[in-house]
């Protein structure tokens, strides 16, 4: 765990690092969902260690989003969504589902999956994210298709996946994956202010106008919910970069 012998105190039990994470951030990014779901009873502890108003985003199982028909992964998605979700209650945030590199935009497979999603688990409403990391999806068609069935697209600040700014559901999901090392907050001081205004910009309802997208702005909206992460790159500075970045969100 890069987070030890940096972000947590010397000597903090492990048992206590969810407690302790949980009141420095609003909101943190499961990886360990990816590769397998958790128990319920898992699910309800983390509930019960953090505190009213933290949120967990969970990144969906590989097995639903790792294959080559998507439109057959209904019993694995219930599976997870119905396997014990529930215990998180309000702690419960966005879903990603993160396809492969290798995955390319399919309209009839595409909309079959968003089909097998789930809206609503024991009357709350779900919110999904999809996170594409194939070129294909930077399309007119892909867009339209998210912004039908209300799914948002996740915002990567990556050279290596696509980066697509358009918003297409009704919150915004960005994982920053640019941290370095060398830089205390992992990302630059002057960074973290634009990242900042962009945050600002998206929970306004509006899209920033700085960052290249595929079709023109929509119309601003009412507020939505903005989920910003800080991952890959130096993840050891992540702590720092999301504090840092509250802050300014704070000022």
């Amino acid at each position: 765990m890069p987070w030890r012998n940096n972000f947590y105190p010397a000597g903090l039990a492990q048992r206590r690092e969810l407690e302790y994470a949980s009141r420095q951030l609003t909101a943190i990014e499961v990886n360990g969902t990816y590769y397998g779901a958790q128990k319920p009873a898992s699910y309800a502890a983390w509930r019960a260690q953090t505190p009213d108003g933290f949120v967990f985003s969970l990144k969906a199982p590989r097995y639903a989003t790792e294959r080559t028909q998507l439109g057959g992964a209904g019993k694995t998605i219930r599976d997870f969504v119905f396997g014990g979700l529930a215990e998180l209650g309000d702690r419960l945030g966005p879903i990603n589902w993160q396809l492969s590199e290798t995955k390319r935009f399919e309209r009839d497979d595409l909309a079959a999956f968003f089909d097998l999603l789930p809206r609503e688990l024991e009357g709350v409403r779900l919110r999904h994210v999809l996170e594409v990391r194939e070129p294909s999806f930077a399309c007119a068609e892909y867009l339209e298709l998210a912004r039908a069935r209300r799914i948002a697209t996740v915002f990567t600040d990556s050279p290596k996946y696509p980066s697509i700014a358009d918003v297409t559901g009704d919150f915004v999901y960005a994982r920053l994956m640019q941290s370095e090392a060398g830089i205390a907050t992992g990302y630059a001081p002057t960074a973290l202010d634009t990242w900042a205004q962009r945050a600002r910009a998206w929970a306004a309802g509006r899209e920033p106008a700085d960052l290249a997208r595929i079709a023109s702005p929509a119309k601003a909206s009412g507020e939505r919910d903005v989920f910003v992460y800080f991952i890959n790159g130096a993840k050891e500075r992540a702590p720092a970069a999301a504090m840092a970045l509250l802050d300014r969100l704070a000022d």
